[in-house]
């Protein structure tokens, strides 16, 4: 469990080193840590990322939600859907005939807390956690074409990661991130097999900006808030 107690100390150290943000003063903080929202709102994400697993490239797709607090912290829910099989080196069941294809598939539920580090209404560095529980099974293809599942297992997930966004526009921005997920209380082997180094680049839409496009409060292309005249004041 090396690998477990590596990932506990780095997100305790994440957390230690954003914990006397949340008492500072927000007007004394410097432009590279400008706060662009002061209250509570929603926030909705269609996550894909990707992700190494067992030598090969997987998605996983998810969906989460929840409260913006102070455009610094937020915290919610999200469930993610493995898009492909994962192929694995564990021994067939002894029923089962030669050359049969057996590829391991899991999705999981998660709660999250991410942590604006640094940002500006332009860009931002923010590191996310997630914390989850799902389960796995094994498919197995038979010579015949036939398929069969096996019993599924719980298993438990830790992901911490670092994340940034870039906006084009207020209700257009890129983004890319990296980090690793961790499984947890499984034997070791499939541990192994489906623990792996996540990654994505995306597109990301605002949609509570976009809204105000719509109802004609802003220009489609606009510029306004974005530049760093209009908050370095």
């Amino acid at each position: 469990m090396n690998k477990v107690s590596l990932l506990l100390l780095v997100l305790v150290l994440l957390l230690g080193a954003q914990a006397p943000l949340y008492g500072a003063d927000i007007s004394a903080v410097a432009d590279s840590s400008f706060v662009r929202q002061r209250h509570r709102r929603p926030v909705f994400q269609f996550d894909q990322r990707f992700s190494l697993l067992n030598g090969k490239v997987v998605g996983i797709n998810g969906l989460k939600g929840g409260i913006e607090f102070n455009g610094r912290l937020r915290a919610g829910l999200g469930v993610y859907l493995l898009s492909g099989g994962v192929p694995t080196d564990a021994p067939l069941p002894p029923d089962l005939p030669p050359n049969t294809r057996d590829e391991l598939r899991f999705r999981y539920l998660v709660g999250y807390g991410e942590y604006v580090l640094i940002g500006n209404p332009r860009w931002e560095v923010s590191t996310p956690v997630q914390i989850g529980v799902g389960s796995f099974y094994s498919r197995y293809r038979l010579p015949d074409g036939k398929v069969r599942r096996s019993a599924k297992d719980q298993i438990y997930i830790l992901e911490p990661s670092i994340a940034s966004h870039y906006r084009v526009f207020q209700w257009l921005g890129l983004g890319a991130g990296a980090g690793y997920r961790q499984m947890l209380f499984i034997n070791d082997k499939l541990e192994d097999e489906l623990s792996g180094v996540i990654f994505y680049g995306r597109v990301k839409l605002f949609l509570g900006d976009l809204y105000k496009i719509t109802r004609g409060r802003q220009k489609l292309f606009s510029q306004d808030g974005l530049r760093a005249k209009d908050w370095q004041k």
